[in-house]
């Protein structure tokens, strides 16, 4: 179990407080769930003492986009594109039930807290028949491992006859979405400023979804006060079927629906022309910038230096583990910033705006920049802890500069509001062991339904 909060002084550290000033050694101080004092030097007196030299203190990271229940199906389609991976995959996704989620749904978990994540978006938009209660297994998992979660209730109601990319036994009618939807935010939105588990609206994407239920989806969250999710801009093929159908960009075709404004974030935007860029920042539109994803399908890379510039709100997404086998929230920072340089030179992202768009800017995106995303006092508790006194970090005189540069350090702890889920790079809520065998059993179930189909 994650340890309860309490009063925990941490001291000794460098202190990278994001939205403040930075401290070489300084002293971190939390009580229950909250941050009590952030500073240079020695801690206050009073509460458990923990000495942390060797380490940077940073926020914990917050991934704005993924698809928890893809644990189960990593490795398919290796060598595709996004439109080949998913006609390769919806049909063996047909056979996820609620086991198979919360099993992949935590393994996921569980990595992403291993790797500084605190907080996670979960798009999750399939729903089969005689599945049972996926949304739900979802929410389970990450009440198990002890992170936030924001639980994007996705939905398709777009199949193959009629002109979309997943089978027409695996979408949804638009009543039976938005019901679905509706009922994902009574069970489980939490609006309180402390909220573990929240709920947005999420319908899939263009090719997956009619012009109707984006603007029934978007009425009904605004009605019931949650945010909107999607994927957008995320691939050539994606741009010319948006012109092919609707004559409009895939920026232009969201804007239409009302899919633009500061309660949207939005998933990937790879393929934005400059004037998109500009109307993001106008309306504080977020995006999941999800490089390691957008590489491994060779779908681009998103304009981040140009959104940065404009001031969207960007955030980092790790993406469904099928098109990002690795997982991990903390080595999106080294590879955001590796793609931009990449691209657009050594000055296109630097290593202190790869860990803002890892917390600040995703807690932007997700509409908690007053809760979490910063070491500030009266924030809540989210704190991770990297040790950097190890052969892969040690003479990198800056910390932040070793954290995003060099091997994603071993956190000695991570901390949601205030309690303690990882120690010394362990996890401490759930047995590794119980989750490696949980989730491949989970795979192994999945692979044999999708071959028993194919026959």
């Amino acid at each position: 179990m994650a340890e309860r909060p309490q009063r925990l002084v941490l001291h000794g550290a460098a202190v990278a407080t994001v939205d403040g000033p930075e401290h070489a050694e300084g002293h971190v101080v939390l009580d229950g769930d909250r941050i009590a004092a952030v500073g240079p030097g020695g801690p206050e007196p009073g509460g458990r003492r923990m000495d942390v030299s060797g380490c940077l203190i940073t926020p914990g990271l917050i991934n704005t986009h993924h698809h928890l229940y893809q644990w189960a199906t990593r490795g398919y389609a290796a060598d595709s594109t996004l439109f080949e991976w998913l006609t390769r995959l919806y049909p063996v996704w047909a056979g996820l039930d609620e086991e198979i989620v919360h099993a992949a749904a935590s393994a996921g978990l569980a990595q992403l807290a291993l790797s500084g994540a605190t907080t996670v978006a979960d798009h999750h938009y399939v729903f089969p028949d005689d599945g049972g209660d996926v949304f739900g297994a979802v929410v389970s998992a990450a009440r198990r491992i002890g992170l936030r979660l924001h639980a994007v209730r996705g939905s398709m109601d777009r199949g193959e006859s009629h002109g979309g990319l997943p089978p027409d036994s695996l979408v949804e009618d638009i009543d039976n979405a938005l019901a679905g939807t509706d009922e994902a935010i009574a069970r489980f939105h939490d609006p309180a400023p402390d909220a573990q588990i929240r709920v947005a609206a999420g319908p899939c994407s263009p090719f997956t979804v009619s012009t109707e239920l984006m603007r029934r989806s978007a009425e009904l969250a605004r009605s019931r006060g949650v945010r909107l999710h999607t994927h957008l801009a995320e691939t050539v093929d994606e741009q010319r079927q948006c012109l092919a159908e609707f004559g409009r960009t895939p920026a232009e075709h969201a804007d239409e629906l009302g899919w633009i404004g500061p309660d949207v974030w939005l998933a990937h935007t790879v393929h934005l022309a400059d004037e998109a860029v500009a109307r993001l920042a106008e309306t504080r539109t977020g995006s999941a910038h999800c490089p390691s994803s957008n590489g491994r399908l060779g779908a681009g890379v998103a304009p981040l230096r140009a959104m940065l510039d404009a001031g969207v709100h960007v955030g980092l997404g790790v993406d469904g583990v099928a098109s990002n086998e690795a997982g991990g929230l903390g080595e999106e920072m080294r590879q955001a910033l590796l793609t931009a340089r990449a691209q657009h030179g050594p000055r296109a992202l630097s290593v202190r705006e790869a860990l803002w768009t890892a917390t600040l800017g995703g807690a932007h995106c997700l509409g908690r920049q007053q809760e979490i995303g910063s070491l500030t006092p009266g924030k809540l508790a989210d704190v991770a802890v990297w040790e950097l006194d190890d052969l892969g970090h040690a003479g990198i005189a800056d910390p932040v500069a070793a954290l995003v540069l060099g091997p994603l350090p071993r956190l000695r702890l991570l901390v949601r509001g205030g309690r303690i889920v990882v120690r010394d790079g362990h996890l401490l809520p759930v047995s590794e062991v119980d989750l490696t065998r949980e989730l491949r059993g989970a795979a192994d179930r999945i692979r044999a339904n999708a071959q028993e189909v194919a026959r």
